[in-house]
């Protein structure tokens, strides 16, 4: 049997087994504050990789990053009422701007400063981003506006888990505005392309890009759009949204401009976000009861190098044997940058080190003892393959040269064999063979798990008969994620409905 490094595993408690692999791996920790969490290094590093790479990729479709202001006053939401509803019951408000002695030995709001108007604290950008969109577009040659903000937000959520529902986020929120709704839209469509590769290429998380239906879209939005990942627990984790708001937005905030002919119109606008949130899904698509697997692409170190060193004579010539390899590492080139690698000189037992890094989940860990530097040799340890068939520890002794030669192979193949697990689990748990009621039921009743989703034609319901459609989801737990881009022509009954199907979407579970 094998002993793993963490004390619950996957099967026996799924959610206890995700906050053991975040407080284990030095990822985050509670604040003192519900629902606020304070992000170590190790998992504010592998946001910072997460950020740099998908900030590349924004920048490259052509949008300027900036900034706006945390606080947005109330009387902005109150122009979009679909929005505000929308929200309303997640905003955090501010309502003065000093405390004083409460004669208690404690502090309060002073009564005398009192704003003359709440400001919101910001739980998305569009209406204060809508301001300065009124103020910059005047006129077709203003046109497109394409911006993105790197920023945190607030939405005062009832239960919150770290990572995957917290009240503060981080997160980037893009703005767009255009002449045409067709431009718009291309917009929304490019941006859910660009958060599909970038979820499969960097965080190797395969994802199902659709549409979401009426009931899902976000407030105010006339279509939106998401990439939804498969946990190993089956449940779907929503990863990324994509939104065309048409004009909604441009006529609340009156975001006109005068076009070709002198005539005035309403921009078309679009947001789009990500969030901290990619982190959960990373863990919980990757990580084993070990702890986390980090893919490579945004491991903030791809290589981490532990001497075994005993208080020994020998042991300053270890530390620059590995200062040695250290450095020829970092010379070499993985997955279009240069390798990252960490020489761990704290003063800690080797194998304490050793462990910390495999539930950290750095995709490879190296080892060098006396006998190593010896042979001019290194031992390999690989996180996504750590134990042999007979259960033990799956270190490799390698020459040091070869290592050298092949590091840049081997975390290129991590990278590819974190993404190909997870794609063959995806596959495998969306059943498309269900076709009526009774047996959605029957398939999500199975031993009381939730083994995956069920694709099933849709008729695209609206209004009353949605809301029942719906409700009956609701007392299964269940949820319309989206309607896949790429899935087969719907070609029978919708069954809910048993109209005319238009579309095929999934169901499942979700966080």
């Amino acid at each position: 049997m094998v002993k793993h490094a963490l004390s619950v595993t996957r099967q026996d408690d799924f959610a206890q087994w995700y906050q053991s692999v975040i407080t284990e791996g030095d990822m985050a920790e509670e604040s003192g504050v519900r629902g606020c969490m304070v992000i170590r290094p190790w998992g504010y590093g592998i946001w910072e990789r997460i950020q740099r790479l998908l900030d590349d990729r924004i920048k490259a479709t052509g949008h300027d990053n900036c900034y706006f202001p945390l606080f947005i006053p109330l009387s902005y939401f109150e122009k979009e009422a679909e929005h505000v509803e929308g929200f309303a019951k997640e905003m955090a408000v501010v309502t003065h701007h000093r405390l004083i002695p409460d004669g208690k030995g404690g502090l309060m709001p002073d009564p005398e400063a009192r704003l003359e108007e709440p400001l919101i604290v910001r739980p998305t950008s569009e209406m204060v981003i809508g301001s300065a969109f009124a103020r910059w577009i005047q006129s077709w040659r203003d046109l497109p506006v394409l911006i993105n903000q790197w920023a945190n937000v607030v939405r005062w959520e009832m239960r919150t888990r770290m990572f995957l529902r917290t009240s503060e986020f981080l997160w980037q929120e893009g703005h767009t505005a255009h002449a045409t709704p067709d431009e718009a839209e291309r917009e929304t469509l490019k941006i859910l392309e660009l958060y599909r590769s970038f979820a499969e290429d960097c965080l190797a998380v395969p994802v199902v890009a659709g549409e979401k239906p009426e009931n899902e879209r976000f407030p105010g939005a006339v279509a939106t759009y998401s990439i939804e990942a498969m946990m190993q627990d089956g449940k779907a984790l929503q990863a990324g949204t994509s939104h065309f708001l048409g004009t909604n937005f441009a006529h609340a905030q009156n975001i006109r401009f005068q076009n070709k002919e002198g005539q005035f119109e309403l921009a078309n606008t679009t947001s789009w976000g990500v969030s901290t949130r990619l982190i959960g899904a990373v863990i919980m698509t990757h990580g084993d009861d070990d702890g986390l697997r980090v893919p490579p692409a945004i491991a903030p170190w791809q290589i981490v190098i532990v001497p075994m060193l005993r208080d020994a004579p020998e042991d300053e010539a270890i530390t620059a044997y590995c200062h040695e390899l250290q450095a020829a590492l970092a010379r070499q080139t993985a997955l279009g940058e240069p390798v990252r690698v960490l020489l761990d000189l704290k003063p800690a037992k080797a194998a304490v080190k050793r462990w910390g890094w495999v539930k950290k989940g750095a995709p490879i860990v190296i080892e060098v003892g006396g006998r190593d530097m010896a042979g001019g040799n290194v031992s390999v340890i690989r996180r996504d393959r750590l134990y042999r068939e007979d259960g033990k520890l799956d270190s490799q002794a390698t020459s040091r040269d070869a290592f050298i030669d092949g590091a840049t192979a081997m975390l290129e193949e991590i990278q590819g064999a974190l993404h190909g697990e997870a794609k063959a689990r995806l596959d495998a748990n969306i059943a498309r063979d269900v076709t009526d009621y009774a047996g959605l039921e029957a398939f999500f009743a199975k031993g009381g798990k939730y083994p995956g989703w069920v694709e099933v034609q849709w008729s695209r319901p609206t209004g009353a008969e949605l809301d029942g459609v719906v409700e009956k989801l609701k007392a299964l737990k269940l949820t319309i994620r989206n309607a896949p881009t790429d899935a087969a022509p719907a070609d029978g009954p919708c069954l809910f409905t048993g109209q005319r199907a238009v579309e095929r979407v999934l169901i499942g579970r979700a966080y």
